[in-house]
């Protein structure tokens, strides 16, 4: 891991660059290659430690403050591993359900034959066939009509055709 310690408005010495680079250690066992910049600042009577870690495209940042800069680097390390492992932990899951995914696309479904597979109801009403070809016109998801023909007594099917622009009228022979 590259480490880069730079102090503001305090001196970065060994002891500190040292215990930097130990925390550090717990994070780098998370990446092969991995960057991380620290800064340590002091402000009137607290110690901030700010921690960016780049690695695998993937940015994390933590900063603390506390009256002792190597508290404030212990809870920068302990937020940052949270947030390491919660993101392997989602990319983890996100790879074994886009993989059962995958195996249940190509699990094979038997093949559906000479069966009916799917009931569907429809009110009939008595009408004219021209009145029935005006009510599908209405219905524009719709590819059928089952309606009573008012001049035969009949049960009749208005449907459109593949064309687009015409009916076709099934009428029972008898």
């Amino acid at each position: 891991m590259k480490i880069n310690v730079l102090g503001k408005e305090i001196e970065v010495t060994e002891a500190i660059n040292s215990y930097v680079e130990k925390k550090l250690g717990r994070i780098d066992k998370y990446f092969e290659d991995a960057t991380a910049d620290v800064t340590l600042k002091v402000q009137k009577n607290e110690q901030i430690a700010e921690i960016y870690v780049t690695a695998k495209g993937e940015k994390y940042r933590a900063v603390t403050e506390d009256k002792d800069l190597y508290a404030a680097i212990d809870k920068d390390i302990d937020i940052l591993e949270g947030q390491i492992r919660k993101t392997k932990t989602k990319k983890e899951k996100m790879m074994r359900d886009s993989t059962l995914k995958v195996l249940e696309v190509e699990k094979e479904v038997p093949e559906i034959k000479d069966e009916i597979v799917k009931t569907s109801y429809y009110e009939i009403k008595p009408i004219t066939p021209e009145d029935a070809m005006l009510e599908l016109q209405g219905k524009p998801t719709h590819t059928f009509l089952a309606f009573i023909n008012v001049e035969t007594g009949k049960v009749n099917v208005i449907h459109k055709l593949k064309d687009g622009k015409n009916y076709g009228l099934v009428e029972p022979e008898a």
